[in-house]
C-alpha cells in the first residue's frame, strides 16, 4: 500500500515462479551468512580459550617468579599477548554484528516478501470468488441472448434480399405484391 513507509513498493507483474525464485535465493543468502556467523563464532570460541589459557598462565606465572624482579618484563610479555587477542576479539565482535545486521535485514526483506505475497494470493483468491458469484447471472444472460436472437435474428435476416439468400432461401414477390423471403424443401 502506497501510505506505508517501512513496505517497499515493488511491481504487481512478478509471478509465483519468480516469487519463489526470489525466497529461495533469500533463503540461500540467510543459510550462506549463518554459515559465516558458525564461522566466527568458532573462531571466537577459540580467541577465548586463548585469552583464558593466557590468563591462567599470566596467574601461574605470577606465583612462579618475583613480581619485583621480573613485573616489568612479564607486563610487556603479557600486555603484546593479550593486546593482539584483545585486537582480534573486538574485530570478531564487529564482524558477527555486521552479519547479525546483515542478517535481520535480509531476514525483515524476505518477511515482507512473503507478505506481499500472501496479500496477492489473497486478493486473487477474491476475484476468484467474485467471478463464481457472478458466473451463473453472466450464463442466464447468454441463455437469453441466445434465445432471443434464435427467435428474432432468422426473422431480420429474412427482411432484405441479400440476407434471404445466405439463409439459402428465394426472394420472391407474392400475389398480393409482398416481397418475402421463402424456402422451398427439396
Amino acid at each position: 500500500m502506497p501510505g506505508q513507509p517501512d513496505q517497499p513498493e515493488v511491481p504487481a507483474s512478478l509471478s509465483d515462479d519468480e516469487l519463489r525464485e526470489t525466497l529461495d535465493l533469500m533463503a540461500t543468502a540467510v543459510a550462506s551468512m549463518s554459515d559465516r556467523i558458525d564461522a566466527l563464532t568458532v573462531a571466537a570460541d577459540r580467541q577465548i580459550k586463548v585469552s583464558t589459557e593466557a590468563r591462567i598462565a599470566a596467574f601461574a606465572a605470577k606465583d612462579q617468579t618475583d613480581p619485583k624482579r621480573h613485573g616489568e618484563a612479564l607486563a610487556k610479555t603479557l600486555n603484546a599477548g593479550l593486546g593482539q587477542v584483545a585486537t582480534d576479539m573486538a574485530e570478531i565482535v564487529r564482524r558477527l554484528a555486521l552479519q547479525t545486521d546483515r542478517t535481520l535485514g535480509a531476514l525483515a526483506r524476505s518477511e515482507d516478501d512473503t507478505s506481499r505475497a500472501l496479500r496477492e494470493v489473497s486478493e486473487r483468491e477474491r476475484k476468484a470468488e467474485r467471478l463464481k458469484r457472478r458466473l451463473p447471472w453472466f450464463a442466464l444472460g447468454a441463455l437469453v441472448l441466445a434465445l432471443a436472437m434464435t427467435v428474432t435474428l432468422p426473422r431480420f435476416m429474412a427482411d432484405n434480399a441479400s440476407m434471404c439468400a445466405v439463409l439459402g432461401a428465394i426472394w420472391t414477390t407474392t400475389t398480393t405484391g409482398v416481397d418475402v423471403c421463402v424456402f422451398h424443401g427439396e
